[in-house]
């Protein structure tokens, strides 16, 4: 019988297999009477490659801990080089990347596992987000005294005690150590984030030319108490905010610029979510989410409020609104089909028909004697509406007036009603805070109209008056709903 060359090269390979195996220790049965063996030297095989195996897994995992390996990946690079220079610089990633926590701990390492199966796979995203967790900053060996250390000092002056503000609530709001230290600012890592800091001292704080932020200017700074020379005038900050306590802003003015606004239109960056969306004006929760809970950073949401000490150099350089604050503002936004909140917009014909405010008002107010020293303001008359759209139009404007005058008669009960049952009620729920968020856009938007001149826009008026009805009517069924419960 003749055998091929590759049943002899299958036989050749069998052998070999079978005396690597009775090297270590195996003996593997070639025929019925031949049984399997086992020596003492297979398990010690076994153990070394068990003990190799463990020294291999505490290496990588201590390998994979190090900052090194973080910056392995391309995406981490500009991370890494903040963390270089940044204070931190000493401490390793981990340590703040991850809570003290065991239990914790090993579920972030899993996830760790998950983000470089994914970037091996090129599934991940080239913008990694992080949390950090409080009980990392407050660990034993790192912050674990900084609530106890009272206020310290930020760079020119600047007071600040951490214990009020991660122990109770700033604005009715849970701040979290990151809340105020950024994780990650372009070349910085961990650093102070000072548009925090303005959002909530400043935000809403600012009525015209009156700035009244959160705590006051000095909690915040001491006045110099040096001399101090200016356009040739010498002076000491103590005679004025010291004893005759002068608010700061008669001379620092416009030190707080910006709003600080979060418009609906940023939440579109995140989320398209309708159910979440519509949750844009529950504050409470969205702080919670976003600020106690998670940590999305101020302005992502919000525009950028800046703070700069500014000194007038030149007398009287503002312009009429330093004294003559938004004097006209609801009016143009009424006239606009705009300004109300949760209705469309819906602008004036005569708006569309780009007919400005000297289109109507076109009676002076005094003689061109007077004028000449007080000035002269314009006052809209029917003659106007006359000169444009001829005699059907008398009496218009009066019609007009009546028309928002009785609507707002016929929304004020209403109104008054869902304010009666908020005072009544005790219990602060859920349902309490829907039924809020629903009265104040209505006592908004009744304001709106009541004090922008609803005549302006009737039919924009009479949409705004509907809405108000509307959310003052859900109001009270709420309203009721907690009283109810009693």
């Amino acid at each position: 019988m003749v055998t091929g060359s590759g049943d002899k090269k299958g036989n050749e390979g069998g052998r070999k297999k079978h005396r690597v195996l009775e090297t270590l220790g195996m003996h593997i049965p070639e025929g019925k009477e031949d049984k399997l063996h086992i020596r003492p030297r297979f398990f010690k095989f076994l153990g070394f490659l068990g003990v190799l195996f463990l020294i291999f897994s505490i290496g990588m995992f201590e390998f994979s801990t190090s900052p090194y390996f973080c910056s392995s990946c391309h995406i981490m690079k500009p991370y890494y080089e903040a963390w270089k220079t940044s204070s931190h610089n000493h401490v390793p990633c981990v340590d703040c990347h991850y809570p003290p926590e065991l239990r914790e701990k090993l579920w972030l390492k899993f996830q760790a596992v998950s983000q470089v199966v994914k970037y091996v796979t090129r599934t991940y995203s080239s913008k990694p987000y992080a949390e950090i967790s409080d009980d990392s900053c407050l660990r034993k060996g790192c912050h674990e005294k900084r609530l106890l250390e009272g206020q310290v000092i930020f760079k020119r002056g600047i007071k600040f005690d951490h214990k009020p503000h991660l122990t109770q609530e700033r604005r009715g709001k849970k701040l979290r150590c990151t809340s105020c230290h950024s994780q990650i600012v372009v070349g910085n890592h961990m650093e102070v984030t000072e548009n925090t800091c303005f959002l909530c001292h400043f935000k809403g704080m600012v009525k015209g030319r009156q700035e009244e932020p959160i705590g006051g200017c000095p909690s915040c700074h001491t006045a110099p108490k040096q001399d101090i020379e200016f356009e040739g005038v010498t002076f000491n900050h103590q005679d004025f905010v010291g004893e005759r306590k002068v608010d700061c802003q008669n001379c620092h003015l416009d030190a707080i610029q910006g709003t600080g606004d979060a418009p609906k239109d940023r939440c579109f960056q995140c989320h398209n979510d309708e159910k979440r969306l519509s949750r844009y004006e529950d504050t409470v929760f969205i702080h919670r989410m976003h600020v106690t809970e998670h940590k999305v950073d101020c302005t992502h949401c919000h525009f950028e409020i800046k703070h700069k000490v500014r000194t007038a150099v030149e007398p009287l350089q503002y312009d009429c609104s330093i004294c003559h604050e938004n004097k006209h503002n609801a009016t143009k936004e009424m006239y606009a089909g705009t300004g109300a909140k949760g209705v469309e917009r819906m602008p004036s014909v005569m708006f569309l028909a780009q007919v400005d405010c000297i289109g109507c008002h076109k009676v002076p107010e005094v003689g061109a004697g007077e004028a000449e020293f007080t000035g002269q303001t314009y006052k809209a008359s029917e003659a106007a509406c006359i000169g444009c759209h001829g005699e059907d139009y008398e009496g218009v404007l009066d019609e007009w007036k009546s028309t928002v005058e009785e609507a707002l008669e016929a929304t004020a009960p209403i109104l008054e009603r869902a304010e009666e049952l908020a005072r009544s009620v005790r219990t602060r729920n859920d349902d309490f805070r829907r039924a809020m968020i629903k009265l104040n856009r209505a006592r908004y938007n009744y304001r709106f109209v009541k004090l922008g001149n609803g005549f302006h826009n009737v039919e924009y008026a009479e949409a705004v008056l509907d809405k108000v009805k509307e959310d003052a009517q859900e109001a009270i069924k709420l309203f009721e709903k907690v009283l109810a419960k009693k």
